[in-house]
C-alpha cells in the first residue's frame, strides 16, 4: 500500500512537470472523464476542458451522470478518471481498488430550497436537522433525484437526521438537478440542490434558498484516477495530467474564475488547503 502511495505521489509529480513543459505536443490524446452534473451544467468542464487542452494538448471528453452512475461508469471502463462529491461512494471506490489518487479539487454547499411562500416555515430552522423536520411535518411535496447522486445521497443522510423520509408526497425524479428543479418548481415543492446548480443555470422559477450555508450542508468535490490494474484500456498517465492540472494554481485558478451566466463564484478551489484530502 505504502509502495502504491509513493508510486502514486512521484507520477502525480512527473504529470505536474510535464502540464508545464514546454514544446509541440504529440498527436492527439483524449481523455475520458465521469463527472457529476453540476462541474457540467454550470459550464465549468467546457472551460476546464479548453484550458486543460491548451497546456496539455490532452482533448477531454466525459459523460455528466450522479456520482453513482459516474463510479459505475468508471467501473465498466468507460472512464479514465471521475469527479464526484460523494465521500462514502469515494471511499468505496477506492477500496474496491476501483480509484487511486483522490484529491480534493473545490467546493460548494448543498441548499433546501422551496416554493417562495415558504408554507413549512423552513427559513425559521435553525438546523438542517430542524428544516427537513418541518417540510416532513408540513405535507408539502418533497422532490427527490433518487438517483444515487451525491446529491441524493446528502439528502437521504438528512431525511435519517430528521427520523426518516416523509410517507407522503415525497416525489423521486430519477433525473438530473435541473431536471429536478424545474419539477419542484412546477409542484410548488422543496428540494436539495448545491449551490452552483442553484445559480449556474438559468429558467429556475419559483424557488428560492430557504436553509443554506451550514457545516453540515458542505459540499466537496474530488477527482479520482481510474487504476489501470483493475480497468487495463484506463489511460492512467492521461488522468494522473488531469488531477495534477486541477490541483495545480493553474488550474485552481480556472476554478476559482468561473462564474458562469451567475456572476458570481461558484466553485471555491481548496486543493491547497492542509490535510483536505482526507475531508468528508
Amino acid at each position: 500500500m505504502e509502495v502504491e502511495k509513493y508510486f502514486g505521489k512521484l507520477i502525480l509529480a512527473l504529470a505536474g512537470l510535464m502540464i508545464f513543459s514546454s514544446g509541440a505536443f504529440p498527436a492527439e490524446k483524449n481523455l475520458m472523464l465521469a463527472t457529476t452534473t453540476s462541474v457540467d451544467a454550470t459550464g465549468l468542464l467546457n472551460v476546464v476542458a479548453d484550458e486543460f487542452q491548451k497546456d496539455t494538448g490532452i482533448k477531454l471528453k466525459w459523460v455528466a451522470v450522479g456520482t453513482g452512475a459516474a463510479i459505475k461508469q468508471a467501473q465498466d471502463g468507460n472512464a479514465d478518471a471521475v469527479i464526484a462529491h460523494a465521500k462514502k461512494l469515494e471511499d468505496q471506490f477506492l477500496k474496491d481498488g476501483y480509484g487511486v489518487n483522490r484529491r480534493v479539487i473545490a467546493k460548494n454547499y448543498f441548499m433546501i430550497v422551496g416554493p417562495e411562500s415558504d408554507l413549512a416555515g423552513v427559513l425559521d430552522a435553525k438546523t438542517a436537522k430542524e428544516a427537513m423536520q418541518k417540510i416532513k411535518s408540513s405535507g408539502i411535496p418533497f422532490v427527490s433525484r433518487g438517483d444515487k447522486s451525491g446529491t441524493n445521497i446528502r439528502e437521504l443522510e438528512l431525511w435519517e437526521l430528521a427520523g426518516g423520509k416523509p410517507d407522503k408526497n415525497y416525489l423521486e425524479t430519477g433525473q438530473g438537478m435541473a431536471q429536478t428543479l424545474m419539477i419542484a418548481s412546477e409542484k410548488e415543492a422543496y428540494t436539495i440542490t448545491d449551490t452552483a446548480t442553484f445559480y449556474g443555470i438559468t429558467g429556475i422559477k419559483g424557488l428560492k434558498p430557504v436553509f443554506e450555508n451550514a457545516p453540515e450542508l458542505e459540499n466537496i468535490y474530488s477527482v479520482i484516477v481510474v487504476n489501470p490494474f483493475k480497468i487495463k484500456t484506463a489511460k492512467y498517465f492521461e488522468a494522473m495530467q488531469f488531477a495534477a492540472w486541477l490541483t495545480s494554481p493553474r488550474g485552481q485558478k480556472v476554478i476559482g474564475d468561473f462564474k458562469g451566466k451567475s456572476n458570481r463564484q461558484l466553485f471555491q478551489p481548496i486543493a491547497d488547503q492542509p490535510g483536505i484530502d482526507l475531508i468528508k
